[in-house]
């Protein structure tokens, strides 16, 4: 059973096995009139309009789409490229984050002058994000990938100069529009390469922003004891400034295959238009919501509450973050076959109550390593629930569904630090840690009991 609905593929092959019923009489031959009458019928019943809508498209890609093929070259470069700016994402925004608790102490901030000030990261991110569709419709989605790619490096070597709350707020609206920016276009980029491929490839691209992570967070816990955050994320932007120069051209110089009357068709469908549709779109976006408020809170507090609550070197406190991008990257490697394995529901529920329980013991664990222990095992978890939830919006609403449940999902990843901050000074970081918890947790309630829930227009 898969997650709330059907995918695009079942869709499809359901519309196919409708459309072997239709079978001509062959004898006496059939006239002109009598087989274009029932497709007048059908034309005029909305029923038939349905059927029209999902079969023809596929019926057209099947005989008129380019010989594009997953071993295309210039595909595999494409790919290849694309990958690389999802691990360059990862690994500037973890370079960022590891370093948050000598920035913090740089700035003399309290931790909830610390949450305003990453609440920068958010106002930037969600600005751009309402901005970068558009952007995207106009300019294409790869320039505007590689403008991010430019800017995001620049971005991460202003907080080390500030040296007070308000400042850094303002240097992180310019890094979390970056931020932003590039992950709707990346995304955006990802949908259009799966489309043209037709292989599930979108989780190898969500895993290699969890290997950069990783790499990410594991370089700055080996430098944290060595390098000033100044000089450290200085260095983070010339690399990262470096591989954009060495990848945007491959990105920008071939084109992708895709038919474009197929993705017209979808995403026009009729049933894909309907207040209910939208309704389970922004249930989908909930779902990403929950469970990406944990990475954001994680990214920004798990090295802290380490190195303040537990005690631990800054080094170890940094690779933190590193056990629960690794442990994500796994989960989301071996994504694929757990969804066929067990359906997206139980993929999405039994991640959900894991995560849950992983971050319980991470943040209220006596020692350093029962803590690290927590966190990976709250990656497990929620490796896949994003991917899935932005899957089914995609096949719900198409684009706009994909774009309306990114925007709450990554919302969710700005938005959750502050909160951490807030609750944090209110209670004791490891009790507002233990919020990640509360929302896996609900996310998996949504899933089974959404997940239960027919479709709209399907059979009863």
């Amino acid at each position: 059973m898969t997650l709330l609905l059907p995918s695009l593929d079942g869709t499809a092959a359901s519309a196919a096995r409708r459309h072997r019923h239709f079978r001509p009489s062959v004898a006496p031959p059939p006239s002109l009139d009598s087989l274009t009458e029932p497709l007048r019928r059908h034309t005029l019943s909305p029923a038939g309009a349905r059927l029209y809508a999902d079969f023809v498209p596929l019926l057209n890609k099947t005989m008129s789409a380019p010989s594009a093929t997953p071993d295309d070259p210039a595909l595999s470069r494409l790919r290849a490229a694309l990958t690389v700016f999802f691990a360059l994402d990862g690994f500037l925004f973890a370079g960022w984050v590891v370093r948050i608790p000598a920035v913090k102490d740089q700035t003399g901030a309290s931790a909830s002058g610390l949450g305003l000030a990453l609440l920068g990261v958010s106002a930037g991110a969600v600005v751009t994000m309402t901005l970068t569709g558009r952007l995207c419709a106009r300019f294409g989605s790869r320039p505007v990938t590689v403008v991010c790619g430019v800017l995001m490096p620049l971005g991460v070597a202003l907080p080390p100069l500030t040296h007070s709350a308000l400042a850094l707020g303002l240097v992180l609206l310019l890094f979390g529009a970056a931020y932003g920016g590039i992950n709707v276009a990346m995304n955006s980029v990802a949908v259009d390469l799966v489309r043209t491929l037709r292989r599930p490839v979108m989780p190898s691209f969500h895993a290699a922003f969890s290997l950069g992570g990783m790499v990410g967070a594991g370089l700055g816990g080996l430098v944290a004891g060595h390098l000033s955050a100044t000089r450290h994320l200085l260095g983070l932007a010339v690399i990262g400034l470096l591989v954009t120069a060495v990848t945007a051209p491959t990105l920008l110089r071939y084109e992708m295959p895709a038919p474009p009357a197929t993705a017209d068709a979808r995403a026009s469908a009729p049933h894909r238009t309907g207040g209910g549709t939208r309704g389970l779109v922004l249930v989908f976006g909930l779902v990403a919501l929950c469970t990406a408020y944990g990475e954001g809170a994680l990214a920004d507090w798990g090295a802290l509450h380490l190195e303040q609550d537990l005690h631990a070197h800054p080094g170890v406190a940094a690779a933190g973050y590193s056990c629960f991008a690794f442990a994500m990257t796994v989960g989301r490697l071996s994504g694929t076959r757990l969804l066929e394995r067990f359906g997206g529901t139980r993929t999405v529920v039994g991640g959900g109550l894991l995560a849950a329980a992983g971050m319980v013991l991470g943040a209220l664990a006596p020692s350093t390593g029962a803590a690290l222990a927590g966190f990976a095992v709250t990656g497990l978890g929620l490796a896949n629930i994003f991917p899935v939830a932005i899957e089914r919006a995609g096949a719900l609403a198409g684009p706009s569904g994909v774009a309306a449940a990114s925007t709450l999902g990554y919302g969710g990843m700005l938005l959750g630090p502050p909160a951490i901050g807030f609750m944090a000074d209110w209670f004791s970081l490891p009790l507002a840690l233990t919020s990640v918890a509360v929302l896996a947790a609900l996310a998996a309630c949504i899933a089974g009991t959404t997940g239960r829930t027919p479709p709209p227009g399907a059979p009863h």
